[in-house]
């Protein structure tokens, strides 16, 4: 969550006379901004912290990194479960191949001849029972040997009909959601890894750090706090009798103790409710009590004014203020 650093500043009305020159009025006002805090979503220690305060760094420029070998197990582990559940689909699309069913077509000719086999020797050990040369036993053998016979037979038969038939649509819909899932887990893994690395979110000046290289980090505590270009303003304000002097989008002009010369900022804000507003309004008189607050984003140069710096701003002059 974004933090706004208010820097309340009383300048006399003496302190900032002359920016603009003698014949040359303005209002007082300083420059404020609102910081960014650079925070470890997930807990974790400190292995590096590149910037230091009062450093430049660009969007998306490296500011801190956690310790990442638990994510990176992750990515793996989950990579391979991935690999596997793309493999069990494919295997289901493909089917048995030519190689495979020709290798069960040979092992079902195996089991017919040995089921030939063994029926004919129950049938002639049947035979010479009935003639009183073998025994009860011996049939009762053959007859077991041909009944497995036949049963491998009926299993390998049927291991060919399943080869050649495809993968059921229910299947192939199931092993498809597997790799969704499997691919959802690795992207997720992905993401915690890349948490991991805090970046700049916009370009901008370090302001501080608050953690060293070995220290454990809070989730939620912030790492580094970084003032992009964006967040200043120039805040100042404007008696109410002044207000209509004003809009949103106006340019106003700069001035400042051994600044540049012709710093500008545009109105982006004027405020809709006064400060230190009475109650009820007595008189005509009360009015002039009456500031409103106005902010301006610095343009240019003005830029690189720092935060808490004060300002003279003079407004633009107006058409009728011309003539």
């Amino acid at each position: 969550m974004n933090l706004r650093k208010r820097l309340a500043v009383i300048v006399s009305p003496l302190l900032l006379s002359g920016c603009f020159g003698a014949e040359e009025s303005g209002f007082q006002g300083y420059v404020e901004g609102t910081y960014v805090y650079v925070s470890a979503e997930t807990a974790g220690r400190l292995v590096e912290r590149p910037v230091e305060a009062g450093d430049a760094v660009e969007a998306g420029a490296i500011v801190a990194r956690l310790d990442d070998s638990e994510e990176k197990e992750a990515i793996a582990e989950a990579e391979a479960r991935s690999a596997q559940a793309k493999a069990q689909l494919a295997n289901l699309l493909s089917g048995q191949r030519d190689e495979e069913i020709s290798v069960i077509a040979a092992k079902l000719g195996e089991a017919r001849t040995t089921f030939n086999l063994a029926e004919e020797d129950y049938r002639r050990k049947l035979v010479l029972h009935e003639r009183g040369i073998v025994s009860q036993s011996v049939v009762d053998d053959t007859k077991a040997k041909r009944d497995t016979s036949a049963a491998s037979l009926d299993g390998i038969e049927r291991e060919l009909i399943v080869a050649k038939l495809p993968a059921r649509s229910e299947e192939i819909a199931a092993a498809e959601r597997n790799v969704a899932a499997e691919e959802a887990a690795l992207a997720q893994a992905r993401i915690q890894l890349d948490r991991r690395t805090l970046i700049a979110p916009a370009k901008g000046h370090i302001e501080e750090t608050f953690y060293e290289a070995g220290e454990r980090v809070n989730a939620g505590q912030a790492v580094v706090s970084l003032l992009p270009e964006a967040n200043k303003e120039i805040r100042f304000f404007l008696p109410e009798r002044q207000l209509a002097r004003v809009n949103t989008g106006d340019r106003i002009a700069i001035a400042c103790d051994d600044c540049p010369a012709n710093l500008e900022a545009e109105i982006d804000r004027v405020a809709t409710e006064a400060e230190f507003t009475p109650p009820i309004l007595y008189s005509k008189e009360s009015r002039d009590k009456l500031v409103f607050r106005i902010e301006a984003k610095p343009i240019g140069a003005a830029a690189e004014l720092k935060v808490g710096q004060p300002v003279d701003v003079r407004l633009a002059t107006s058409p009728e203020a011309e003539s």
